[in-house]
C-alpha cells in the first residue's frame, strides 16, 4: 500500500488548512474581535521594540521580558525581510508562510509508503484551536523548525542535529529533539552535527552583537506564572484567603506571596526527575523504530511543558507539531495523546484569551479552565511516557505491529 489518496481528497487538506487561517489572520488583524486582551500587542509593541533595539546592534540588555537564547533575534528581525509592511503586517504574514510550509512537509512525508495524512490532519485542526495567539507569538516559527528536522531526521541524522541545534538557539526545547535518535551510528552522526552547529551559530551570534546570553539570568529569576501546574495550588489558596497576588512580571502574569518560591523550586525539581526518566529511558531502550524519534521527542516536550514554571498558550504549538509529526508513520503509538493535546489546545483558547480575567481572578470558571487544561497535558505526559516505555524497552509496539520505515519495510532494531 503506497499511502497515496486520490487527487479530490488530497485536497481537502488544503482547503480546511485555507479557511482555518484565514480565521486566524482575520483576528489578528483585527476584522474578527476575540473576546479577552488584545494578543497581538507583543508583535506590534514588545516585537517591535526589541526590532528597534536589535537594529542598533545590541541585544536588549536592559528588558528583563527578553527571555530568548540568541537566534531568536532572527525571528524577531524577520519582518525586515518584507519592508513594504508594517512591522506587525509583515510578522504575521510569515508566521503564515512558516504554517504553510509545515503543512507542505506533513503532506510530503505523509505520501511516501509506511506513512499517512493523520498528521496533516493534526496540524491542519490543531493550530487554530489555539486561536489568535498562535499568529501572534514566533513559536509556530520554532515548531516548523522542529518539524522539518524530524523529518529529515528520517533519512538524514545530521540533518536532524544541525537543525535541532538550530531551533535550540531560537528557543530552547528544539534541543530535546535528539533523545530519541536511534543507538549508534545515528546518534553519534546527529549528535556530533549538533554539538557543531551549536557551537558555531552560538560563537557567531556572540561575535554579531553583545548581549547574546544576557537571557539566562532573566529566565533564572522567572516566578511561577500563572497558568502553570504549580499555580493551581495558589488559585485554590485564594479561596482559603491565601495572601498573594498577582503581577505581572518577566512579561508574564505571575503570582507572587508566601510560598511561591518553594513552589517554583518544586517545579524545577519535578523538571529534574523527568531528565532523569528521560536519562533512564534512554539508557534502557532496546527498540528504535522509524518514528521512535518523533515519539521521544513528544514525550520529553510534554514532560518539560508540565513541569515548567511556565505553561503560556502558544507553547501549546509545539505539541501540535510534535504531534503531527508522531501521527505521519503508520504504527505509531501516540494517537491518544495526541488528542488529548488537541483538545488541550481548545481549552487553552478558552483559557486564554476568552477566559482570561476569570484566571487572573483565580475564579471557579478560572480555575476550572487550568485544571482541566493542565490535566489533559499531565495525561498525555504520562500516557504518551508510558507507550514510549512499552514499544521500546518492553520490546511491545503499540499498535502490535511490528515498526516500519519510510519505505515500508521493518525497521531495524538497535539493541
Amino acid at each position: 500500500m503506497t499511502g497515496r489518496t486520490p487527487t479530490g481528497a488530497g485536497m481537502w487538506p488544503y482547503a480546511v488548512w485555507a479557511l482555518t487561517r484565514a480565521w486566524l489572520l482575520a483576528c489578528v488583524f483585527k476584522v474578527v474581535t476575540v473576546v479577552g486582551p488584545d494578543v497581538t500587542v507583543d508583535v506590534s509593541v514588545i516585537y517591535r521594540g526589541w526590532y528597534e533595539v536589535l537594529l542598533t546592534g545590541t541585544y536588549p540588555l536592559d528588558d528583563v521580558t527578553w527571555q530568548y537564547p540568541p537566534g531568536a533575534a532572527l525571528a524577531i528581525l524577520s519582518p525586515a525581510l518584507l519592508p513594504f509592511w508594517e512591522y506587525a503586517t509583515a510578522f504575521f504574514v510569515l508566521v503564515l508562510v512558516c504554517d504553510a510550509l509545515v503543512l507542505g512537509l506533513l503532506r510530503h512525508a505523509g505520501r511516501r509508503p509506511g506513512m499517512r495524512a493523520a498528521g496533516a490532519w493534526v496540524w491542519v485542526v490543531g493550530v487554530p484551536l489555539l486561536g489568535p495567539t498562535v499568529y501572534a507569538r514566533y513559536d509556530l516559527m520554532v515548531t516548523a523548525v522542529a518539524v522539518a528536522a524530524l523529518l529529515a531526521g528520517v533519512r538524514r541524522p545530521r540533518a536532524l542535529g544541525a537543525l535541532a541545534a538550530f531551533g535550540a538557539l531560537l528557543k530552547g526545547w528544539p534541543a530535546l529533539l535528539l533523545v530519541g535518535v536511534r543507538k549508534g551510528p545515528p546518534t553519534r552522526a546527529a549528535w556530533a552535527s549538533a554539538a557543531l552547529s551549536a557551537a558555531g551559530l552560538a560563537a557567531a551570534f556572540a561575535l554579531w552583537m553583545p548581549g547574546a546570553f544576557a537571557f539566562l539570568a532573566f529566565q533564572r529569576d522567572r516566578g511561577t506564572e500563572i497558568e502553570s501546574l504549580g499555580a493551581l495550588v495558589f488559585h485554590v489558596a485564594r479561596g482559603f484567603g491565601w495572601e498573594g497576588r498577582v503581577e505581572l512580571r518577566y512579561g508574564s502574569m505571575e503570582f507572587v506571596g508566601p510560598h511561591v518560591e518553594l513552589v517554583s523550586t518544586l517545579a524545577l525539581g519535578l523538571a529534574v526527575l523527568a531528565l532523569g526518566w528521560l536519562l533512564l529511558w534512554r539508557l534502557r531502550a532496546r527498540r528504535f523504530a522509524v518514528h521512535t524519534p518523533a515519539e521521544a521527542a513528544f514525550t520529553a516536550v510534554l514532560l518539560f511543558t508540565v513541569t515548567s514554571r511556565v505553561i503560556s498558550p502558544q507553547y501549546v504549538v509545539w505539541l501540535v507539531g510534535l504531534a503531527a509529526v508522531c501521527l505521519v508513520f503508520r504504527g505509531a503509538a501516540m494517537t491518544l495523546p495526541a488528542v488529548l493535546v488537541l483538545v488541550a489546545a481548545g481549552v487553552t483558547l478558552l483559557e486564554f484569551p476568552i477566559g482570561f480575567v476569570h484566571v487572573v481572578a483565580s475564579d471557579a470558571r478560572g480555575v476550572a479552565l487550568l485544571f482541566v487544561r493542565n490535566g489533559l497535558l499531565v495525561a498525555a505526559s504520562l500516557i504518551a511516557a508510558r507507550r514510549l516505555w512499552r514499544s521500546t524497552v518492553e520490546g511491545r509496539p503499540g499498535a502490535g505491529a511490528a515498526p516500519r520505515t519510510a519505505e515500508g519495510q521493518p525497521s531495524r532494531v538497535a539493541r
